[in-house]
């Protein structure tokens, strides 16, 4: 397959490149507008196709792309891309307002082709296994050191994870919403988000926080609730890595293997397998469940600057 990387930042060098420099299946070609960096990154990966214009790189044949530039670039870059008939994997947001990314998703579905975004903690083991958990509380909490931003930029660039990481666990569809924030010169410091789902025996809860001015880097997932036989459970997984489990009063701990790729640990190697599997088995894959999350983003950004 000939697969292309646009844009090359951290995540992309760090977490996505590794991986499908890796596939034998491959024939990699990166994309930068900076040369040089896309020409010294190729060098350094030996990948023969280096490219800093979409044109080029379309004339040159694609299977499949690979999207992580800046959020700003999204739109235009995947609306070309989709146009071209490229199946295409984009990198969390799919843009950076609901209305944008609801343009994208009529666009794939229109044009028929695959589109995906990057929500790897989707299919991150520890919190993949999850799913089959007892969920009816669940907690997530993702921190920053120091990081207070515009209200658009924290929730669709990093709180977005949130956000969907909550919708993914729910066992019943969000029917309300609450957010909390503080604002201080026009910069999000915190926010939380509060989602309720089902009804009566059904009740679900689901609370998001993120602090941008904590101290730390921090993530920190709990999923709690009473299975069939009656007996209550708590799952909390830190840093999608260390598994703490409690039940009967009991506690277990388990922490991933100290040679576990943190592609792998992150859900990252996954979502590409599972995105390229789409493509090798002929399946169309439809953002139309992440732009919901998309959705309910908009809503914690209107919130948050209503009440700032």
């Amino acid at each position: 397959m000939r697969v292309a990387m646009i844009g090359l930042g951290d995540i992309a060098r760090k977490a996505y490149l590794p991986v499908l420099a890796a596939r034998s299946d491959v024939t990699l070609s990166l994309m930068s507008r900076d040369a040089d960096k896309v020409r010294a990154i190729a060098a350094d990966w030996r990948v023969a196709h280096a490219h800093s214009d979409l044109d080029a790189l379309l004339r040159d044949g694609l299977d499949a792309a690979f999207v992580h530039a800046a959020t700003a670039a999204h739109e235009e870059l995947v609306t070309q891309l989709l146009t071209a008939g490229i199946p295409t994997y984009v990198d969390k947001p799919l843009a950076d307002t609901a209305a944008a990314a609801e343009r994208l998703v009529d666009l794939a579905e229109a044009r028929g082709v695959s589109l995906m975004v990057g929500f790897n903690r989707r299919h991150a083991p520890a919190y993949a296994a999850l799913a089959a958990a007892p969920r009816d509380l669940v907690l997530m909490q993702k921190h920053r050191v120091d990081l207070a931003d515009v209200p658009r930029t924290v929730v669709f660039d990093d709180f977005i994870h949130v956000v969907d990481t909550l919708r993914f666990l729910m066992p019943a569809p969000v029917r309300d919403l609450r957010v909390d924030a503080r604002v201080r010169d026009g910069l999000l410091h915190h926010v939380v988000l509060t989602l309720a789902g089902g009804d009566g025996a059904t009740a679900c809860t689901a609370i998001g926080t993120m602090n941008r001015v904590a101290g730390v880097n921090e993530e920190v997932l709990e999923v709690s609730g009473q299975g069939r036989d009656g007996q209550a459970v708590r799952h909390r997984v830190v840093d999608m890595a260390d598994i703490h489990i409690a039940e009967a009063g009991t506690h277990t701990s388990t922490r991933r293997g100290d040679w576990t790729p943190v592609s792998d640990q992150r859900g990252i190697r996954q979502a590409v397998d599972h995105f390229l599997g789409a493509l090798r088995a002929g399946r169309v894959l439809s953002a139309r469940d992440a732009l919901e999350t998309h959705r309910l983003c908009e809503t914690v950004v209107q919130q948050v600057q209503a009440a700032g």
